[in-house]
């Protein structure tokens, strides 16, 4: 249920956000793995756990490099750092024990971010990503 779940709510709100114009802007997928990346530090807040939490904001901080360097450079590079996430979630509880984190999160998490990130690709493919400044399309495709 996780998974499907995952799924469903990755695609209704990345139509809505595309539907109504959310997307246009470059930041916006930057913003989503931002948010995505931040939950696991919240979960270890919630378990009160000072490990956990220090180890979670490790994984962020790599993630909020990814995430900067893609909206600067080439959102090629946030699609794969959603994609990126989607893995950390499947390995997640091998390499940190978060007391917070519900059960039911990581599946969902990794079903979302996979989502999300193919969603952002195909976006990019079909060179549909609007952008505020003019030239930032051509950077977010890999063009110079």
């Amino acid at each position: 249920m996780e998974y499907v779940v995952g799924v469903l709510l990755a695609l209704a709100i990345l139509l809505f956000a595309s539907v109504v114009g959310f997307d246009r802007d470059r930041s916006f997928y930057p913003t989503v793995l931002l948010v995505i990346a931040s939950y696991y530090a919240l979960f270890a807040i919630m378990g009160g756990s000072t490990q956990a939490l220090l180890k979670e904001l490790l994984v962020t901080a790599v993630f909020v490099v990814l995430l900067t360097v893609g909206f600067k450079r080439n959102l090629w590079l946030v699609a794969g750092g959603m994609i990126a996430h989607g893995i950390f979630d499947f390995f997640h509880g091998s390499l940190i024990q978060n007391p917070g984190l519900p059960s039911w999160w990581p599946m969902f998490c990794l079903s979302f971010d996979v989502v999300a990130g193919g969603y952002l690709a195909w976006r990019l493919r079909q060179r549909s990503v609007v952008t505020a400044e003019p030239t930032s399309l051509e950077v977010g495709l890999g063009r110079p």
